[in-house]
């Protein structure tokens, strides 16, 4: 009787589970397409859209035609996620002349002392909440990822 029970519960769990509410979904068509859909509308060197915010943590599709500024997040870790082209990420150091420019955000020119990695697609990354980054490309590279971001 025992195991019956535990087996009839299984099976309502896992009916479920397999239509959870806010389950979410891209297919790798709509990730490689990222590129083809922002492109277009880049302005000042980049363009990313928020594609879905479920409270705690969002995700943006960004694509980048030029180096962007250095940036820290007191309360916000970042995953990236390379999708096409490449560049290199800076992390560490300090931010040159910071300025807030939100709540929890410091952004500026660039970073000192930072290490630099090389990134291409299917690269992972993770930048914990306080650690400065930037994204540095050479003139007439591109680049385009997912950016998750996971509050603290």
């Amino acid at each position: 009787m025992r195991s019956l029970l535990t087996v009839v519960l299984l099976a309502g769990f896992t009916a479920s589970a397999a239509d959870t509410p806010g389950f979410t979904i891209w297919k790798s068509a709509e990730i490689k397409g990222f590129t083809k859909a922002l492109a277009p509308k880049v302005k000042n060197g980049i363009i990313s859209e928020t594609i879905a915010n479920f409270g705690n943590y969002n995700f943006m599709r960004v694509y980048r035609d030029s180096s962007g500024q250095a940036e820290a997040h007191d309360t916000m870790n970042d995953i990236f996620i390379i999708e096409g082209g490449e560049g290199t990420l800076v992390t560490g150091g300090t931010v040159v002349d910071p300025k807030s420019t939100a709540p929890h955000e410091t952004r500026g020119a660039s970073i000192t002392g930072g290490t630099e990695t090389k990134v291409a697609p299917g690269d992972i990354m993770t930048i914990p909440a306080k650690v400065p980054h930037r994204m540095q490309l050479n003139p007439g590279q591109t680049i385009t990822y997912l950016a998750i971001k996971v509050a603290q």
